[in-house]
Protein backbone atom coordinates (compact mmCIF):
# COMPACT_ATOMS: atom_id res chain seq x y z
CA UNK A 1 0.00 0.00 0.00
CA UNK A 2 2.95 2.32 0.64
CA UNK A 3 4.06 1.85 -2.97
CA UNK A 4 0.88 3.62 -4.01
CA UNK A 5 2.72 6.79 -3.02
CA UNK A 6 5.02 6.30 -6.00
CA UNK A 7 2.02 6.52 -8.33
CA UNK A 8 0.01 9.20 -6.53
CA UNK A 9 2.72 11.86 -6.30
CA UNK A 10 3.47 12.09 -10.06
CA UNK A 11 -0.20 11.51 -10.89
CA UNK A 12 -1.22 14.40 -8.65
CA UNK A 13 1.33 16.68 -10.27
CA UNK A 14 0.12 15.74 -13.76
CA UNK A 15 -3.48 16.41 -12.67
CA UNK A 16 -2.51 19.80 -11.23
CA UNK A 17 -0.81 20.87 -14.47
CA UNK A 18 -3.78 19.60 -16.50
CA UNK A 19 -6.23 21.63 -14.41
CA UNK A 20 -4.04 24.73 -14.64
CA UNK A 21 -3.72 24.31 -18.40
CA UNK A 22 -7.47 23.91 -18.82
CA UNK A 23 -8.34 26.87 -16.59
CA UNK A 24 -5.92 29.39 -18.02
CA UNK A 25 -6.07 27.95 -21.54
CA UNK A 26 -9.83 28.36 -21.75
CA UNK A 27 -9.71 31.95 -20.55
CA UNK A 28 -6.79 32.73 -22.84
CA UNK A 29 -8.45 31.20 -25.89
CA UNK A 30 -11.80 32.94 -25.40
CA UNK A 31 -10.51 36.13 -23.83
CA UNK A 32 -11.22 37.60 -20.44
CA UNK A 33 -13.83 40.07 -21.67
CA UNK A 34 -15.64 37.67 -23.96
CA UNK A 35 -15.94 34.85 -21.45
CA UNK A 36 -19.38 34.43 -19.96
CA UNK A 37 -20.29 33.27 -16.48
CA UNK A 38 -20.19 29.58 -17.38
CA UNK A 39 -16.66 29.82 -18.77
CA UNK A 40 -15.48 31.71 -15.70
CA UNK A 41 -17.05 29.15 -13.37
CA UNK A 42 -15.43 26.27 -15.27
CA UNK A 43 -12.04 27.98 -15.22
CA UNK A 44 -12.28 28.71 -11.49
CA UNK A 45 -13.39 25.10 -10.87
CA UNK A 46 -10.33 23.87 -12.76
CA UNK A 47 -8.02 26.14 -10.76
CA UNK A 48 -9.61 24.93 -7.51
CA UNK A 49 -8.97 21.39 -8.72
CA UNK A 50 -5.34 22.31 -9.32
CA UNK A 51 -5.03 23.73 -5.81
CA UNK A 52 -6.60 20.55 -4.42
CA UNK A 53 -4.14 18.37 -6.33
CA UNK A 54 -1.11 20.46 -5.29
CA UNK A 55 -2.08 20.38 -1.61
CA UNK A 56 -2.77 16.65 -1.76
CA UNK A 57 0.65 16.04 -3.31
CA UNK A 58 2.21 18.21 -0.59
CA UNK A 59 0.62 15.95 2.00
CA UNK A 60 1.88 12.89 0.16
CA UNK A 61 5.40 14.33 0.18
CA UNK A 62 5.16 14.55 3.98
CA UNK A 63 4.01 10.92 4.07
CA UNK A 64 6.92 9.87 1.87
CA UNK A 65 9.31 11.61 4.28
CA UNK A 66 7.81 9.81 7.28
CA UNK A 67 7.90 6.43 5.51
CA UNK A 68 11.51 6.96 4.45
CA UNK A 69 12.41 7.90 8.01
CA UNK A 70 10.89 4.66 9.28
CA UNK A 71 12.61 2.60 6.59
CA UNK A 72 16.02 4.14 7.30
CA UNK A 73 15.90 4.57 11.07
CA UNK A 74 12.98 2.48 12.25
CA UNK A 75 14.92 0.00 14.34
CA UNK A 76 17.24 2.46 16.06
CA UNK A 77 15.24 2.46 19.29
CA UNK A 78 12.10 1.24 20.97
CA UNK A 79 9.77 3.59 19.08
CA UNK A 80 9.55 4.47 15.39
CA UNK A 81 10.97 7.94 14.85
CA UNK A 82 7.85 9.51 13.22
CA UNK A 83 5.79 8.17 16.13
CA UNK A 84 7.68 10.31 18.62
CA UNK A 85 5.02 12.94 19.08
CA UNK A 86 4.32 14.75 22.37
CA UNK A 87 3.65 12.14 25.02
CA UNK A 88 5.56 9.40 23.22
CA UNK A 89 7.51 8.52 26.36
CA UNK A 90 4.30 7.36 28.07
CA UNK A 91 3.22 5.41 25.01
CA UNK A 92 6.63 3.74 24.83
CA UNK A 93 6.14 2.42 28.39
CA UNK A 94 2.88 0.79 27.31
CA UNK A 95 2.93 -1.68 24.44
CA UNK A 96 5.48 -0.19 22.05
CA UNK A 97 4.85 1.03 18.56
CA UNK A 98 4.78 -2.12 16.48
CA UNK A 99 3.88 -0.85 13.05
CA UNK A 100 2.48 2.05 11.09
CA UNK A 101 -0.26 2.63 8.56
CA UNK A 102 -0.44 5.22 5.80
CA UNK A 103 -3.94 6.58 5.16
CA UNK A 104 -4.69 8.42 1.94
CA UNK A 105 -8.10 9.95 2.69
CA UNK A 106 -7.62 11.90 4.89
CA UNK A 107 -3.85 11.94 4.57
CA UNK A 108 -2.43 10.47 7.78
CA UNK A 109 0.51 8.59 9.22
CA UNK A 110 -0.86 6.33 11.97
CA UNK A 111 1.37 4.56 14.49
CA UNK A 112 -0.10 1.32 15.75
CA UNK A 113 0.83 -0.26 19.05
CA UNK A 114 1.03 -3.96 19.82
CA UNK A 115 -2.34 -3.92 21.57
CA UNK A 116 -4.12 -2.66 18.43
CA UNK A 117 -4.42 0.97 19.48
CA UNK A 118 -3.30 3.64 17.05
CA UNK A 119 -2.56 7.35 17.13
CA UNK A 120 -2.17 9.88 14.36
CA UNK A 121 1.20 11.59 14.24
CA UNK A 122 2.04 15.10 13.16
CA UNK A 123 3.97 13.90 10.09
CA UNK A 124 1.33 15.61 7.94
CA UNK A 125 0.63 19.25 8.90
CA UNK A 126 -2.79 19.85 10.39
CA UNK A 127 -3.82 22.43 7.80
CA UNK A 128 -3.53 20.07 4.82
CA UNK A 129 -6.62 17.89 5.14
CA UNK A 130 -9.07 20.78 5.77
CA UNK A 131 -7.48 22.75 2.92
CA UNK A 132 -7.77 19.84 0.51
CA UNK A 133 -11.42 19.38 1.47
CA UNK A 134 -12.16 23.11 1.19
CA UNK A 135 -10.63 23.49 -2.27
CA UNK A 136 -12.30 20.28 -3.47
CA UNK A 137 -15.72 21.46 -2.29
CA UNK A 138 -15.21 24.93 -3.76
CA UNK A 139 -14.19 23.41 -7.10
CA UNK A 140 -17.16 21.06 -7.09
CA UNK A 141 -19.44 23.98 -6.25
CA UNK A 142 -18.10 26.03 -9.15
CA UNK A 143 -18.44 23.08 -11.52
CA UNK A 144 -22.01 22.50 -10.36
CA UNK A 145 -22.85 26.18 -10.76
CA UNK A 146 -21.39 26.13 -14.29
CA UNK A 147 -23.58 23.14 -15.08
CA UNK A 148 -26.67 24.98 -13.84
CA UNK A 149 -25.78 28.10 -15.82
CA UNK A 150 -25.29 26.05 -18.99
CA UNK A 151 -28.82 24.60 -18.70
CA UNK A 152 -30.48 27.98 -18.20
CA UNK A 153 -32.41 29.07 -21.31
CA UNK A 154 -31.83 32.44 -22.86
CA UNK A 155 -29.14 34.31 -24.74
CA UNK A 156 -25.57 33.71 -23.69
CA UNK A 157 -22.37 35.47 -24.52
CA UNK A 158 -20.09 34.01 -27.15
CA UNK A 159 -18.07 31.11 -25.82
CA UNK A 160 -15.80 30.62 -28.79
CA UNK A 161 -14.17 33.40 -30.76
CA UNK A 162 -15.67 33.87 -34.19
CA UNK A 163 -13.27 33.87 -37.08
Amino acid sequence: MVYLLLLLVPGGLVAAFAFIGYGFGTLGRIGLRRADRMVWLRAVAALMGAATAVLYVWGLVHLVGAVMDVRENGADSELLRPCRTPGWEERAQDPGSADYTVRYLPIRFVCESEDGEGHVTDAVPGYLNPSVLGFALAGAGCAGAARLVSRRPGPRATREPSH
